[in-house]
């Protein structure tokens, strides 16, 4: 197993369901990869602390093929290791997102995802908007409502 940080492999942050089930081979380019190392030392090990323990990611890493598949924005941090799609058994989906919020982090985009899961970003230093979303779905399409 290849190890990003203490508490997050390569292997949470490529896995998918989707590219199993599609045959693709989910692996990111060594730009991507460092990206990767960035999201897990500077938001997800933090973000486990602020947690309290663990937290599940849900989607990390997306080719380009995969995040096509899935329905993923175009310009989807996924595709380049910058964002996580994360879950904590301790918290739920809310009370993450608002620690996280108020946590101080230096993330580029935080997004309450339809009130099921976190979204996180993090670009080098210096380059982060601190961008503070809600998602949620209506009439089909998913409308993004700014929080800061």
């Amino acid at each position: 197993m290849a190890k990003l940080t203490n508490h997050f492999s390569l292997e949470e942050m490529t896995f998918s369901e989707t590219a199993v089930r599609h045959g693709i081979a989910n692996k990111p380019d060594p730009d991507s990869r460092r990206n990767l190392v960035e999201v897990c030392d500077s938001m997800l090990e933090p973000i486990r602390e602020l947690a309290g323990g663990p937290i599940t990611v849900t989607s990390g890493y997306r080719s380009p093929t995969l995040n096509s598949i899935i329905g993923g924005a175009p310009e989807s941090q996924h595709k380049i290791g910058e964002a996580a799609d994360i879950n904590c058994p301790l918290l739920n989906p809310q009370a993450l997102f608002e620690r996280i919020r108020e946590s101080g982090l230096p993330f580029d985009q935080l997004i309450d995802e339809f009130g099921a899961w976190v979204h996180v970003s993090f670009r080098q230093p210096g380059r982060n908007r601190h961008q503070v979303l809600r998602a949620r779905k209506i009439d089909g399409v998913t409308i993004y409502t700014e929080l800061n």
